[in-house]
C-alpha cells in the first residue's frame, strides 16, 4: 500500500464515520483519491438507478472520458443486504498504475461506503 493511498483512505475513511451526508461521503471520496494519490487521473461514483447508472461524483465532470486510461479499476459498491448500489471507479493515464494493495485498499473503501448507504 503506497502511503499516497493511506492518506486518502483515511480521509476517507474518516469522513464515513463522521456520518456525513451520502452526497458530502462521495465527493470526498473523488476528491482525496485524485487529491492525494498522483497515479489516480480521475474517480467517479456511480449509482444504479433502474438499470441505469448515474454519474454523482466525479474528480472531473466534463473530461472523465475524453481520454484513454492506461489502468482503470471498478469496485462495486454493495449495501448490507449484498445488493450492488452503485461503482467506485478509478483511472490512470499511467501504465500498470496499480498495485495489489492499492486493490485492497478501494476495496474497503468501497464496503464502507455501501454500508454507509443504508445509515443515511
Amino acid at each position: 500500500m503506497s502511503i499516497a493511498t493511506d492518506v486518502a483512505s483515511l480521509q476517507i475513511m474518516a469522513h464515513v464515520y463522521k456520518k456525513a451526508g451520502l452526497q458530502s461521503i462521495f465527493e470526498k471520496t473523488v476528491e482525496s483519491l485524485v487529491e492525494h494519490v498522483p497515479y489516480i487521473d480521475w474517480a467517479g461514483i456511480y449509482v444504479l438507478e433502474d438499470a441505469h447508472s448515474k454519474l454523482v461524483a466525479a474528480s472531473d465532470f466534463d473530461d472523465h472520458l475524453e481520454w484513454e486510461s492506461n489502468g482503470r479499476l471498478k469496485f462495486p459498491i454493495k449495501n448490507s443486504a449484498g445488493v450492488q448500489i452503485g461503482l467506485l471507479i478509478v483511472k490512470s493515464k499511467q501504465p500498470i498504475a496499480f498495485d495489489i494493495t492499492d486493490v485492497s485498499t478501494l476495496e474497503t473503501i468501497a464496503e464502507a461506503i455501501g454500508q454507509e448507504s443504508l445509515a443515511n
